[in-house]
């Protein structure tokens, strides 16, 4: 594998030269200061060195339907305008969504992306094609005409078109598409397989409701009670949480992942930051789907997050602490020992452009990125040791435009 040297790069306050060698970061000198070679070299004046995303939650190939069904309730927007259309959805149409996905997430600084979809043979090969890191979600929904789920299993256990950098999930879509038993069978794979379980929970107080009537119990108890939740669970959405099912969650050690743009723009809900921080429970960020959030900026959804939690109260979920939620807590959900810029990391990483005014004056660069910058400061991105978008160009982006259009263009028509 080629070896990467940053040099003169702004990290931690100092200048340093950063070498990069078999996808981890292996050395951290003062510039200029130790005689370090690679096989490529990138003069990093002017830039600063931070993690990049890792997005827990998302629907990538749902860019294609980006703008095609808004401001309806949750229940209305599925099963009138999104599900009819995905029953049309080939795998090319996944592929070219997912690649869509692929340019607008590594523009945006994420380099790592937890998918929920169908045609996940689609959304791996992209994946790899672009040079991401994933984790591609098997799913799982009785409700929808997909199967037979024994060979969902078998497809799991063989790790089929599994990479070091894309990997997969085990992914029972909701508890109201996914009934008990399934959801057993789902969560005893994962644990025996080492494998994620990923899945929508709480999103709504209609699955609260629902989940009480059928079952008795809130959905967080009820999935306790199957033996669902674990410390391989990771649960997206959860804004209807009670107190009991916060220290089940904790207990459990499973992941929470917050979708604050989605959350908002469906009406779903107000996500309790404040509750699940004094409670102890592990929380990730994501952006959900295209259609529903309608971007897949973690920028965006990590100021959000901090912004929201502050609602009735300045020091919840400083600026540090939400770059931590939309960076290492999501690697580590997922297995990842990334999320930081130290030796023996994953070589991932976001170069800043410091001229880019909304990092001026530069008093403190992690409140200047979480509240003030977007994505237009993000000079490149690395993942694996590699350039995804070297000096702000992605290589293919015009013919990944190009197909994302035909696909739409097939799919809906506008």
């Amino acid at each position: 594998m080629a070896s990467l040297l940053l040099k003169n790069v702004l990290h931690e306050g100092t200048a340093q030269d950063i070498l990069i060698e078999h996808g981890k970061f292996s050395r951290f000198e003062p510039a200029g200061k130790a005689a370090l070679s690679a096989s490529e070299v990138f003069d990093c004046s002017g830039l600063a060195i931070l993690p990049p995303f890792y997005n827990a939650h998302t629907h990538a190939a749902m860019t294609l339907l980006r703008g095609y069904a808004d401001d309806l309730p949750l229940q209305k927007w599925l099963s009138e305008f999104i599900w009819p259309i995905e029953n049309k959805m080939r795998p090319e149409d996944v592929y070219a969504g997912s690649r869509l996905a692929m340019l607008e997430m590594i523009r945006s600084g994420t380099v790592f992306f937890s998918d929920m979809y169908w045609y996940r043979e689609e959304t791996m090969r992209a994946a790899d094609e672009l040079g991401l890191r994933a984790a591609i979600g098997v799913t799982f929904a009785e409700n929808l005409p997909h199967g037979p789920f024994e060979d969902y299993f078998k497809f799991l256990h063989e790790r089929r078109l599994c990479t070091a950098r894309v990997g997969v999930t085990v992914a029972p879509h909701a508890i109201y598409t996914v009934g008990p038993e399934l959801l057993k069978a789902c969560a005893e794979f994962a644990r025996a397989e080492n494998l994620p379980l990923h899945l929508h929970l709480s999103e709504t107080r209609q699955e609260v409701e629902d989940c009480l009537a059928k079952t008795g119990k809130p959905p967080v108890a009820y999935l306790s009670d199957l033996g669902v939740l674990g410390g391989n669970a990771v649960l997206a959405h959860c804004v209807h949480v009670s107190k009991p099912e916060l220290a089940l969650l904790r207990e459990a050690g499973a992941t929470v992942v917050h979708n604050p743009a989605a959350n908002l723009k469906l009406a779903s809900g107000l996500f309790d930051m404040q509750a699940m921080l004094e409670a102890g429970v592990k929380v990730a960020l994501g952006t959900d789907g295209a259609s529903s959030n309608n971007n897949l900026d973690m920028h965006e959804s990590m100021k959000l997050a901090s912004l929201l939690a502050k609602r009735s109260d300045p020091e919840v979920l400083p600026a540090g602490e939400a770059l931590k939620m939309a960076t290492r807590h999501g690697a580590q959900a997922y297995g990842l020992d990334a999320g930081e810029i130290a030796v023996g990391k994953l070589a991932d990483a976001l170069l800043l452009d410091l001229s880019n005014e909304r990092l001026v004056p530069g008093y403190n660069l992690i409140s200047n990125w979480v509240y003030s910058a977007d994505s237009r400061a993000i000079h490149s991105v690395i993942c694996d040791g590699r350039f995804l978008m070297k000096n702000r160009v992605v290589p293919g982006e015009e013919e990944i435009l190009a197909k994302a259009r035909e696909a739409a263009k097939r799919l809906v028509v506008l």
